[in-house]
């Protein structure tokens, strides 16, 4: 079970002042310490967090990987082929949100984003779709020529109740099941915070968590690496220890 740390929201603390801290590469080397798999940005097409000189100084020192979540734009492609992250994640972008709100509709545009990921691939840069828990994404994703998909817990994180939370845990375990049978590695996230995580990451087949906010607001009254490494450590308690 790995850990990927989402550091968009240190970049949004620099960009509210305009000014050089918190440094987001510090906050990189700061949650691989704590045993972060992968670090996470978000390159936005209105820039109001990471910048793309984040981008090319992340691409050069994250020791661990990088996942560049970018939507899937002519500019974006680019930018990833230039600066070769780990990996993509294809997200949908919209810049009234506050964050990312949902799955990529897969379904319906299946030739744009089968065009995006072979432009990605030609380049060196390995594909992952963010959709939701739902057959018909899944496979589209597949079909587009992801070799990864991350599925969006929002729905699960956002359940008012404990049956409502069984239940959408329960289509996000069936996603996962599916996507495996499909032969994708799968990856979950959204809205997973300290008090939800366990159920999520018990699900067997899940490879790994993306969590972002929550562990950046803990990081100010803990510092990230500690953050990171208290995560990681519910993580393993609801895999047994693993």
């Amino acid at each position: 079970m790995r850990l990927g740390v989402n550091i968009d929201h240190v970049a949004t603390l620099r960009q509210a002042r305009g000014t050089f801290e918190p440094d987001p590469v510090a906050a990189a080397y700061a949650a691989e310490r704590g045993g972060a798999a992968h670090i996470t940005i978000h390159l936005r097409e209105d820039r109001r967090h990471i910048q793309e000189r984040d981008l090319e100084i992340l691409s050069r020192t994250v020791a661990t990987g990088l996942d560049l979540e970018m939507a899937a734009t002519e500019e974006m492609v680019a930018l990833a082929r230039k600066y070769k992250p780990t990996f993509v994640t294809l997200v949908p972008e919209k810049r009234e949100e506050l964050t990312t709100e949902g799955g990529l509709d897969v379904a319906g545009n299946r030739k744009r984003l089968a065009e995006v990921t072979a432009s990605l691939n030609e380049g060196g840069v390995p594909v992952s779709m963010f959709v939701e828990p739902v057959e018909e994404q899944i496979a589209a994703a597949r079909e587009a020529g992801a070799g990864t998909i991350e599925i969006h817990t929002g729905s699960y994180a956002n359940a008012r109740g404990p049956d409502e939370q069984f239940k959408r845990r329960a289509e996000i375990a069936a996603a996962v099941r599916l996507a495996a049978s499909l032969e994708l590695s799968v990856s979950v996230g959204h809205g997973l915070n300290y008090y939800n995580v366990k159920p999520i990451a018990a699900i067997s087949g899940i490879e790994e968590l993306n969590i972002g906010h929550s562990i950046v607001a803990r990081a100010i009254f803990v510092g990230l690496e500690e953050a990171t490494r208290q995560m990681l450590a519910l993580m393993r308690e609801a895999r047994g220890g693993l």
